[in-house]
């Protein structure tokens, strides 16, 4: 049984971490944890009241844990509900559904994911890190404003004509996004800072020239207030914010990039100040031969001009990593055409209600989700499944928002409208699997808690060890080298290594119709040995339908009106293939009393007043119905053929069959192969019987298959691998897969599936065939490369850089590293990183 409980007082990654412990400590019970939303997915084999769980919250802090119900908030009863006969999983929840109000101001989140899935309401900085929080992308389209070319101050959210004039109302610009506003407020300041700086270092460098025509116009006292004053717009306005973060971090003791620039050009700066109007203080070490302390005002705008335009460069290169979630916004039309009493009107996105009929006409892009009633066409879904191939549809077929019309036009219906369509559904999914840490990044996170500290003090030791062995002067040797040591660390390249990586390779998967739940997902696909696979709806087309009906006693059609009649009830494939063909030979639906579904073996019932059963071979077993030798060989040819057969049995004895073909997709085989290759092990587990499964698997060249697989079949089998050490994916569709989904190490869900399916699943295929699996292990594979990349990038720069800015190669080969060009070294690392995981964007899969 799966459970969902809402969990209030959770501020932090810790909290959840604790909550999720807390429970997992109670017997009986499987907890998944999410921060944002505050909820827990609880796995349980049988009910557990919440009282008893609310105990072990408390024991562990302020928590609350209540069941999610939002439909029938009536109080918990201590009874264990009653779940559904054809599933071992129920929820005292409806499917969540993503409810964005129209006025929502969109979240924002750290890039560096400091706080694991954390949100923010307000935009800012990061109190942990200081990085500038990221705007989440919206998952609705905003409303296109109109006004009127002779009119700017009509504003209105539709198309028309002008109340004043009359003049036809034209789109108004797009604002701004978030992300190209703080770009733009970065550039403003980074022209600032580049003039000014420019000035400081010319007047500084020229002043150090022999001869230098600067001091016959003024003496060197009075250039260097001319910097001071050039410099104030650097340090207090263009870079203020970086003294800003390094000082809250600081308080809240979070040591991060901007506590190391804001010491080391702090300490220049004010070590200048001091310079300037107490040069008595300073022994002859640090004056220049006309008499004056040597200041660093050059050094400090350069530094932090430099930082600043790696901020700049970090911003625009970030915009691009969730270039993914905007290329699937912009598929989002702003308007529809209504059609309303036999005419049409243009109304906005927002205003389509379910049940409108909507026309769309050649080359339009569609609106939402919903189902062709006139008409057909040929459709490009390739934004969301990634096939280029247009897709052809008719009257009753499904059509997704986002995708674009071909040269036909055609009505629908509306059916998922707002956060529901499926658009609405990857963007969100998209985003939360970006704000998802990465197991691998723990290694990260573990080093970044401690190099901060240790960068400082490594600073201060490369202080005291060259003013008292170095050459003279010894003072300023040490002085330098210190500042240079604190600038070109980057704990931020660290901290970027991995996420950056992720929401790349997440929007990548996206835009291929792989739809990733989180990082840890995608970092365990490419450990994958083993596939799971069923065999209905994901090796064959899940299209299941009657090829023909057998009767013993020659009742065909009276067989054929009791199954159907039987079906009517169940949402099973099978059922609803054989209530279809009851349809085209026009057979009557009738009563049905005591109707049961019985998992993994098919459905009982009541048809006038005789005892009913369909299903297979172990149905039959349970209800004691007899099968004659002739029946049984019948059954066992039809099966050979690689037919799905049911038997049909009334009042004890089996009295017919019904052959139903399902045929397999022609991505199967090419997909089975491909992951055979890649050394992962494939193995069919299907409720069918074996002579069916066996048909399958020697067309496919499967070697390892079960057949007459239950649901709790497939979960034992599952464990049993993973307790041989194997890791496990499993791909399924229906509701009888949910516990094996949850189960596995990756749980794969076919798009085309049920929603239990989807939801129990850490991966979504969206075009729902094998192949989607070769594509989601060929990006985790590049993913995680691509996340190793940047470590030692990371990890070797650090490693590389600190010894040298502090020196180590002076005695060997009398080199120095400038605190400028530190700076520099610095500015570009994080950048690089981000850089090189923007390369995924190129990957083919």
């Amino acid at each position: 049984m799966i459970h969902t409980y809402s969990i209030t007082g959770m501020t932090c990654d810790g909290c959840r971490t604790k909550v999720e412990k807390a429970l997992n400590a109670l017997d009986g019970i499987e907890a998944k944890v999410s921060l944002n939303p505050p909820i827990a997915t609880i796995t349980m084999d049988k009910h557990i009241p919440t009282i008893q769980m609310q105990e072990a919250l408390t024991a562990v802090g302020k928590y609350t844990i209540e069941m999610s119900n939002a439909k029938n908030p009536q109080k918990e009863t201590t009874d264990e509900p009653t779940a559904k006969s054809c599933c071992s999983t129920h929820s005292h929840s409806d499917k969540k559904e993503i409810i964005i109000p129209s006025n929502a101001k969109g979240k924002y989140y750290c890039p560096m994911h400091c706080e694991g899935e954390k949100t923010y309401d307000k935009a800012g900085d990061c109190p942990v890190c200081g990085m500038h929080l990221v705007k989440e992308a919206e998952v609705e389209a905003n409303n296109t404003l109109y006004t009127c070319p002779m009119h700017p101050e009509v504003i209105i959210e539709q198309s028309g004509s002008c109340p004043i004039c009359g003049m036809d109302l034209v789109p108004m610009n797009p604002t701004d996004t978030e992300d190209q506003k703080t770009y733009k407020d970065l550039v403003k300041k980074m022209k600032i800072a580049v003039v000014f700086t420019v000035l400081v270092f010319a007047i500084a460098t020229i002043e150090m020239m022999n001869n230098s025509p600067l001091l016959k116009i003024m003496d060197a006292s009075k250039w260097n207030w001319v910097q001071l004053l050039l410099s104030l717009p650097v340090v207090f306005y263009a870079c203020w914010i970086f003294f800003v973060r390094a000082w809250k971090s600081i308080i809240t003791w979070n040591l991060n990039m901007f506590t190391l620039i804001g010491i080391g050009t702090g300490v220049a700066f004010l070590f200048s100040l001091v310079g300037m109007f107490f040069p008595d203080v300073f022994p002859s070490e640090f004056k220049t031969e006309h008499g004056t302390v040597l200041l660093y005002f050059e050094a400090t705008t350069v530094i932090l001009t430099l930082v600043l335009l790696g901020q700049l460069l970090e911003a625009r290169a970030h915009s691009q990593t969730s270039g993914a979630i905007k290329e699937l916004l912009k598929l989002a039309p702003t308007e529809a055409t209504l059609v309303i009493d036999g005419s049409d009107k243009v109304i906005s996105i927002h205003d389509i209600k379910k049940g409108d009929l909507l026309r769309v006409k050649p080359g339009d892009k569609i609106p939402v989700d919903g189902k062709i009633t006139d008409g057909e066409s040929s459709i490009d879904e390739a934004m969301i499944t990634g096939e280029p191939i247009p897709v052809d549809k008719k009257k009753d077929d499904i059509v997704i928002a986002g995708t674009i019309n071909g040269n036909k036009s055609f009505v629908m219906i509306a059916e998922k409208v707002g956060s529901e369509t499926l658009l609405s559904q990857i963007v969100q999914m998209v985003n939360d699997a970006s704000r998802s840490r990465a197991p691998i990044q723990k290694l990260a996170d573990s080093i970044s808690k401690y190099f901060v500290p240790i960068v400082v003090i490594i600073s201060v030791i490369t202080f005291f060890i060259w003013a008292k062995f170095g050459p003279e002067p010894a003072l300023v040797y040490g002085f330098i080298n210190a500042i240079a040591v604190l600038i070109i660390a980057c704990p931020c390249a660290l901290g970027l290594a991995t996420p950056m990586s992720v929401m790349v390779g997440v929007g990548k998967g996206a835009q291929s119709g792989v739809l990733i739940k989180n990082a840890e997902a995608l970092e365990n696909m490419n450990k994958v040995n083993v596939l799971i696979t069923d065999k209905t709806g994901t090796i064959t087309e899940g299209k299941p339908s009657v090829e023909k009906i057998y009767s013993s006693n020659n009742e065909e059609d009276t067989l054929l009106q009791s199954i159907a009649s039987l079906n009517q009830y169940s949402e099973h494939p099978l059922a609803q293939a054989v209530v279809n063909y009851a349809k085209t030979k026009n057979s009557t639906l009738i009563e049905v009393k005591d109707f049961e579904a019985v998992a993994g073996k098919g459905v009982t019932g009541t048809v006038t007043n005789k005892k009913v059963a369909l299903g297979n071979k172990k149905l039959m077993e349970q209800v004691n119905a007899t099968v004659s030798a002739d029946l049984e060989n019948k059954i066992i040819s039809e099966q050979k053929l690689g037919k799905t057969v049911s038997y049909i049995a009334v009042d004890g004895v089996a009295v017919g069959f019904v052959s139903i073909t399902d045929a397999i997709k022609t991505s199967s085989a090419a997909a089975i192969k491909e992951l055979i290759r890649q050394g992962v092990e494939v193995i069919m587990l299907t409720g069918d019987n074996v002579n069916t499964a066996k048909a399958v698997a020697d067309e496919l060249n499967l070697a390892s298959y079960k057949a007459g697989c239950l649901p709790e079949d497939k979960l034992k089998e599952i464990k049993r691998l993973q307790a041989e050490g194997k890791i496990v994916a499993m791909a399924g569709d229906g509701i009888n897969d949910a516990p094996a989904l949850a189960q596995a190490d990756i749980g794969i869900a076919m798009g085309t599936g049920t929603d239990v399916a989807i939801e129990s699943a850490k991966i979504t295929l969206v075009k729902g065939d094998l192949q989607g699996i070769v594509k989601a292990k060929k990006l985790s594979h590049a993913v995680m490369r691509n996340i190793k990349q940047n470590l030692f990038f990371a990890f070797f720069y650090n490693v590389l850089g600190v010894p040298i800015a502090a020196g180590v190669l002076y005695p060997f080969f009398g080199v120095l590293l400038s605190p400028m060009i530190a700076a520099l070294a610095m500015s570009f690392s994080s950048v690089s990183v981000i850089v090189n995981a923007l390369r995924l964007r190129t990957l083919k899969l």
